[in-house]
This record gives C-alpha cells, structure tokens and sequence, in this order.
C-alpha cells in the first residue's frame, strides 16, 4: 500500500510538492490471544478510555516548525520505505479503546466518550458517529474518523504462556483404582502407552464420569510433547460440534498436568472395521458423513486435525461418531515462533498421512480430506488406497508414482462412480482434490453426472500387473514372429 501511494504520488503533478501527495495515516489494533498490538504511523491516534481520561497509546508523526505550524514527519506513502511503530501490550477484560483521526480527537474528551457509550450501549456505532457530531459541534472542520472497541472477553489459556504452564504443573504419577486425584476418583485404565495414560473417573463434585488423560512419565523431559499435550483441552474448549470429543470443563486450580473430556462409552471406528469388514455403501456414507461433519468443525476454526485414522474415531451406543485426540491438531497462529526442529516432523499416523506431508509441504483442509478418504475406502474394502507406499514417500517423484487401487478391485459389487468420488478426493495432489470436506461429502452422497458418466477405468489402472503382463505377452509373441520370419527367409 505504502509503495502504491508513493508510486501515484510521483506520477501525478504533487510530485514537486508531496504536501498534496497521495498521503495517509494508519493506525491498526489487532487483538490476538490475551495481547493487544498496536501498528501505527502518522497522526491518527488509539487511546484507552479511563474513566476521567483517554491514555494515548501511540505517538504523533508530526515535525513542528513553531506552535501554529507543522507537518507530517512519517505516513503511508510520504517515500518508497516507510517506519511502522509497532507496540504489544497485555489486554484487559472490559477496557474499552478509541481509534481516531486529528479532526475528531482533536474535539472531544473522556466524558463525551462516556456520554456517546452511555446512549447508545447497544450500538457502537451510533456511537461513534455521536462522537463525530460532537466533534462538529465543538468546530471540529476537517474529515474524521472514529471508532470504538471494548474487550468483552480473553481465552482462558494464552497460547504464549503455555510454557510458563508446562512449568508450574507437575507430571501425574500412575494411578490406581480408588486412587484420588484433583477431585477425581479413579475408576480403572483405559488405555497406556509410552506417550500417556488414559484412565475412567468419577468427578467428586458432579458425580459425572469422565476421562482423564495424563502424560506418561518418560515424557516428562520432552517438551515439545508436553507443549501439545496441553493444547488439546485448548482445542477442545474451541470447537463446538457432536461429532467431536468434547472437554470437561471445571474451574478447580490444577497442580498436575492433565485433560479432561467426556466419557463415550462405545467402541473405536477400528473396532468397527473388525466386525463390519464388508459393509454396505449406505452405512460408510452415513459413518463417513459424520466424520467429515466433525472435521468441517476443525476448519472453520482454521484448524487441522492431522491425525485422523481409526483409533481416533470413537461410535457411541447410539451410533454418533466423535473425534478424538487433539495432539497433532494445528491452528493458525499456533506454531509463531517454535523453534523446536521437530516441529516440522509428520503429526499424522502414516498410513492415513496425506502425501504432501512428506515432501515437507505444508498441511491443508485438502490433507485432512486425504485422510478421510482413506478411512472411507479401508472400511469399503479393509485396504489402503495405495497400499504401503504412500507411507514410503519422500520426494515428489514418488508422490508422482504413487498408483490408485480402485476400489472395485476388491468390491466389484460397488457402483463404478464410486471410484471416480475416491480417486478424486484421494490424488496425490492436494490442487486436485474436492475443495472442502463438504463438497466431498455431497459427492459421496449425491454423484454428479459426470460421475454417472463414469468412462471405464483403463487397464493400467485397473489392474497395473495384468496390464504390463498383457503388454509382455504381446511383444513376446512379435519377437517370436520376427525370429521365425527370419528362419524362413523371409
């Protein structure tokens, strides 16, 4: 922008005098976590309302020649280059802040402030043009510009002070059953593993049972594990969706490291598979479906859930599926400043890992479709789309020779557009994917007609080894003819 209105500037006639320049001042505040950054240059201004004043929070650009004459030092588009004074400060519940140009704040107090938000409560922006008309009222001449923010509410948890979290929290011991713990009795294990330890629970002052997870104790010096660990109840806080696992939420003070969630009681879509292994197109959709509900959750969040694979899908008794475990689940924002190598290391299982993963591209709504294609064509047929070698990728030109089973192979009794829906959603490709889980999803369920149009898959797709045995048997019988014309003479 800076670079544009200095370009216009100096292919116009103010180029001899930049005082009549394409020139303007900026100011921005960006809320972000439990912090406020303030980015600004020239003479508009942000103040923090107090009750009897406004705080300026930023500093005018502007050069003064005596008491009645000055000019703007620094703006957008005064030079190629420009100098933004950048300013972080910590947020507060219920502080209300004012961003205005010279010729309102110039004309108007704390008190009017007040008197704008007191009659117009639930319209700020009525508010903020009583504030402009005051401003006129008390000779205010020049254009102006106001606008007003109040913080009504912050995340419980700073993302930046997860460290600092991490530190005042002490690693659970190993529980028994009976065992108290943070106002939780102990039922039995649910589940153990190198990483954490999964345990049933009763809570003290609801009676309502829950799952506890807590970190395992070898893990206690890794952490950037325990950093991801403690994102998962953030995460869970942040989604809102009955197909996803939802946080118990209480406001006990903790002195150990752990997650609550909910308790389902039923069975893993891995189980699921074991007793299901041929069923019919109707349920997978309707399973997959879910599924694909819960993941769209993730995404309007700017979320990736980038571990989705059977054992992270529960089925409760009533058959509503639910996301699990939000250990590998990125958000926009979340990773600023990680300097931690393996940060970059594949979240995923790797057998559900979209191919792009591999070749250190980075992940997207696309990659966690991969992997819910994956899922969809394992409980179709009990295989892998690729077998074992999208697993095995490390370069682009594996991605390119990575082969499509159809799914037909295995289930020749599945309708042929099925395939087509699979194929697309499963490219190696993420460009070439559906667009978005939903589109997905509606394709699965209502197949377009190019789909129903579905030309016959080649042979070489089809059945690669038949194909190249095909091919082999052909040129065998050429050479022989060739030889035996040769014999002859001929």
């Amino acid at each position: 922008t800076n670079a544009w209105l200095h370009a216009q500037t100096m292919r116009s006639h103010a180029r001899f005098d930049k005082d009549r320049g394409y020139v303007c001042t900026f100011s921005a505040l960006i809320l972000k976590g439990r912090d406020i950054h303030l980015l600004h240059v020239g003479d508009s201004r942000i103040y923090r309302v107090h009750a009897q004043s406004l705080e300026p929070l930023t500093q005018d650009h502007r050069v003064h020649l005596s008491s009645v004459e000055s000019f703007l030092g620094r703006a957008l588009g005064t030079g190629p280059n420009v100098e933004i004074d950048y300013t972080t400060l910590p947020a507060d519940v219920g502080a209300i802040y004012l961003l205005a140009t010279d010729g309102a704040y110039l004309h108007i107090d704390a008190a009017a402030v007040h008197q704008a938000l007191a009659l117009h409560a639930d319209d700020w922006d009525r508010a903020a043009q009583a504030l402009v008309d005051t401003a006129q009222a008390r000779g205010a001449d020049d254009d102006m510009t106001v606008q007003l923010l109040r913080v009504d509410a912050l995340p419980e948890v700073p993302l930046r002070d997860l460290q600092t979290l991490r530190a005042d929290l002490a690693i659970a011991p190993l529980l028994a059953p009976n065992a108290r713990f943070e106002g939780y009795r102990i039922v039995r294990e649910l589940h153990a593993s190198a990483r954490s330890h999964v345990y049933l629970a009763v809570d003290d002052a609801t009676a309502q049972q829950v799952v506890l997870k807590t970190p395992s104790i070898e893990m206690a010096s890794d952490a950037l594990h325990l950093d991801r660990f403690l994102l998962e109840e953030w995460v869970a806080r942040r989604i809102h969706s009955p197909h996803v696992l939802r946080p118990h939420v209480h406001e006990r003070p903790r002195t150990h490291m752990y997650v609550p969630m909910e308790f389902v009681e039923g069975h893993t879509l891995a189980q699921w598979m074991i007793d299901h292994p041929s069923p019919d197109l109707d349920t997978v959709r309707g399973l997959i479906a879910q599924v694909g509900k819960g993941l769209h959750a993730f995404h309007v969040k700017e979320m990736l859930h980038q571990d989705l694979r059977p054992d992270n899908v529960m089925i409760d008794r009533q058959g509503t599926i639910r996301i699990i475990d939000f250990g590998a689940t990125r958000a926009a924002g979340l990773e600023e400043g990680s300097q931690d190598p393996r940060a970059d290391a594949i979240a995923g299982t790797l057998q559900y890992t979209a191919p792009e993963y591999f070749v250190g591209q980075e992940g997207s709504a696309q990659s966690d479709l991969f992997s819910l294609a994956v899922l969809a064509y394992q409980m179709l047929t009990a295989q892998l789309p690729y077998g074992l070698h999208a697993a095995r990728v490390r370069s682009v030109a594996d991605i390119k020779g990575l082969r499509y089973v159809p799914v037909r192979h295995f289930r020749p009794d599945l309708p042929q557009w099925l395939d087509s829906v699979l194929q697309k959603a499963l490219n190696p490709d993420p460009a070439r994917r559906q667009e978005a889980v939903s589109e997905f999803l509606f394709d699965l369920h209502s197949p377009g007609r190019a789909f129903h149009q579905h030309q016959a898959v080649p042979l070489v797709q089809r059945s690669p080894v038949v194909f190249w045995q095909t091919i082999s048997w052909v040129l065998g019988l050429v050479v022989l003819a060739m030889l035996g014309a040769r014999a002859l003479g001929w």
